[in-house]
């Protein structure tokens, strides 16, 4: 006879076949679903109360729904239909309490909890038939200016005001981010210089620029696509992306620079390629948890 393991008495797959029948009303379309008790061991070893469980390949939800009643904070990812059909219709059921099977009852679980629900943009690049990095034509002027906005580590905020045009977004109250499709020439770069004017600093991304980005004290000229390019790793099959760094939103869901950044920003000439490396390495976050409802359908976003 073997000797008893950590992982006796955790679930069949036929038990979670079941399991997902109860929930859904009819046999689930996966062939071998976890068991909700397989997914608690793993979890009750590897997290405590409050930490963040991940799962990138949700399909029925198995595992948000288990963290979910075990007191854990979750991340699902899921690019099949599977999220419709499945976990948000779970998840709603776990959330409302009508979850009765798998590992409820064990882990007392009597509903409650939230949860935000989150679409994935269309890729912001795309190549062209040269092979060349150009703008996706999924995206139209605001949302552009909105995603650079957000890479650049910018506040997205258009102003309203018709003579401020060129402002898109803020990092600072003296700096500010324009986002064009244009070619910029010369003249046009000197004309948004003077409409800026010297007390404050201004980041172009533009299509493409003929003007030496050294003639204006408070223009920063970058092209579109090499400004993403720097952000993203192309070509990789693993999860290695550069994202250790990433800043949380505060209360306002507004980025607090640091002094150092602040004071880079509004810098004279002599500073400004410093301060345009120092803008191009952060990356604006937002935090997944700050204000969770206790309704499903309200959470959802």
């Amino acid at each position: 006879m073997s000797s008893p393991t950590i992982w006796d008495d955790v679930g069949l797959n036929q038990h979670a076949a079941r399991e997902l029948e109860v929930i859904f009303g009819s046999k689930a379309s996966f062939e071998t679903p976890k068991p909700e008790f397989l997914m608690r061991r793993i979890i009750q070893i590897a997290s405590n109360p409050g930490d963040i469980v991940l799962d990138s390949f949700a399909g029925s939800g198995t595992t948000g729904a288990v963290a979910h009643k075990m007191g854990r904070r979750w991340i699902m990812v899921e690019l099949g239909e599977h999220c419709e059909t499945h976990i948000l219709p779970r998840m709603k059921k776990v959330i409302n309490g009508e979850d009765k099977g798998g590992v409820t009852e064990a882990a007392g679980w009597k509903g409650g909890g939230g949860f935000r629900y989150f679409n994935l943009a269309p890729s912001l690049l795309e190549q062209d038939k040269y092979g060349n990095w150009v703008i996706s034509k999924d995206y139209n002027p605001a949302m552009l200016a909105e995603a650079m906005c957000k890479h650049m580590g910018y506040t997205y905020a258009p102003s309203l005001l018709a003579e401020e045009y060129w402002n898109h977004g803020y990092a600072t109250e003296k700096s500010f981010i324009y986002v064009t499709t244009q070619q910029l020439t010369h003249d046009a770069c000197r004309k948004i210089s003077e409409d800026v004017g010297p007390e404050r600093s201004l980041v172009v991304c533009c299509k493409a620029f003929s003007a030496n980005p050294d003639s204006f004290e408070n223009l920063i000229l970058v092209k579109i696509p090499s400004a993403i390019l720097t952000q993203c790793e192309w070509g990789r099959d693993d999860y290695s992306l550069n994202i250790a760094k990433l800043p949380l939103a505060d209360d306002d869901g507004d980025e607090e620079l640091d002094p150092a950044s602040k004071e880079e920003l509004a810098a004279p000439k002599r500073k400004k390629k410093i301060a345009a490396k120092d803008r191009f390495g952060d990356l604006s976050g937002l935090d997944l948890f700050d204000d969770l409802g206790t309704d499903a359908d309200k959470s959802e976003g």
